[in-house]
């Protein structure tokens, strides 16, 4: 049987409204009352009945998070921080994994969080292709507050996101000031916005540097060290003399790594290696891994926090409602894969 505020006030010898004030800690009461009905909350065990709070408040006091590919590193971290805020703010959370990024099935997804009376949403898929074609102001009004991550910044939404482009131009930078020129690219898979910032920031940083970014010396990968192996194969085959390799995640430069000790080239000395994300096992790659670190748990507090502040805009009528895009800049870590000495 589960312990009811008439169960406290019964044996505190107060009214159960009492109680209620000490559990919400709302009105002014003696210290000594206090004590005696946080005593007796204390003998039976009390907890909450957060639905019944919930009914009484109007509010469900849960958020959605609408995600994909939580077996990546990237995104499963970010769900990290959005569960770590979300627990301090007071949410409990609902999470709808989705089969695919470019789920067709938005309007099922979108009836079933407004029917859980959700009061906000994290989209936490990544943008990949056209699946942010669903999105126009007019569905979004009809819907709880909504924050979107791993996409551009784009007027009317709220988002967070890294700076992919800032951080692939950083490290292509690096590998430039350590002498290379023969920079090949292996990219992610180019449907994903993040894939293509990377790319597009290591295009710029050769032009910047007086190189051609020379598209024999692109190849595409999926995010996988297996795909990164079978890159790093071709890059070989097409430019024996190439002196260093951006590889657009930790997982694909883990295959390249292998590759260039399994031909016979010695890292850094032959060729360098950088990679991004800075996932753990970086820095116990051989040779650690120079890569790039994204603040992955922070966009997903950020996330969460943006969107308790908008909640509270839209209760409380007389607070403007502020959509607004974060960038976080992602911070070069450099390891014994790329520097020369």
């Amino acid at each position: 049987m589960h312990v009811t505020l008439q169960d406290v006030a019964k044996l505190a010898g107060v009214s159960a409204k009492t109680v209620s004030r000490v559990v919400n800690n709302q009105g002014e009461l003696s210290e000594a009352t206090r004590q005696r009905v946080q005593a007796a909350i204390d003998q039976l065990g009390y907890r909450p009945n957060i639905l019944a709070r919930s009914l009484v408040n109007q509010r469900s006091n849960t958020l959605a998070v609408v995600a994909w590919g939580i077996d990546y590193y990237g995104p499963s971290r970010t769900v990290v921080g959005i569960e770590k805020r979300s627990d301090e703010l007071g949410y409990s959370l609902f999470l709808n994994l989705m089969a695919h990024p470019d789920n067709g099935d938005i309007d099922r997804i979108l009836d079933n969080l407004v029917e859980r009376r959700v009061e906000g949403i994290i989209w936490a898929v990544p943008e990949v292709g056209a699946n942010r074609g669903w999105i126009d102001s007019a569905r979004l009004d009809r819907l709880p507050p909504i924050v979107f991550l791993s996409t551009q910044a784009q007027p009317g939404l709220t988002t967070v996101s890294v700076n992919n482009r800032h951080g692939a131009i950083e490290v292509t930078q690096h590998l430039i000031a350590q002498g290379r020129r023969r920079i090949g690219l292996i990219t992610g898979p180019q449907a994903w916005w993040e894939a293509r910032e990377r790319s597009a920031g290591w295009q710029e940083a050769l032009q910047r540097a007086g190189l051609n970014p020379d598209p024999t010396l692109v190849v595409g990968a999926d995010w996988s060290a297996v795909s990164g192996a079978l890159a790093m194969r071709t890059l070989l085959e097409r430019a024996p003399d190439i002196d260093a390799v951006f590889a657009c995640s930790d997982q694909i430069a883990l295959g390249a790594l292998g590759v260039a000790h399994q031909s016979g080239r010695r890292v850094p000395q032959d060729v360098a290696v950088a990679g991004f994300d800075d996932t753990p096992e970086s820095a116990f790659f051989w040779p650690p891994l120079t890569t790039v670190h994204q603040q992955l748990i922070d966009v997903g507090c950020i996330a969460v926090q943006n969107l308790h502040q908008i909640i509270e805009a839209k209760r409380k009528s007389d607070l403007e409602v502020t959509l607004e895009s974060t960038i976080l800049m992602p911070e070069l870590v450099i390891r014994e894969s790329s520097a020369r000495h």
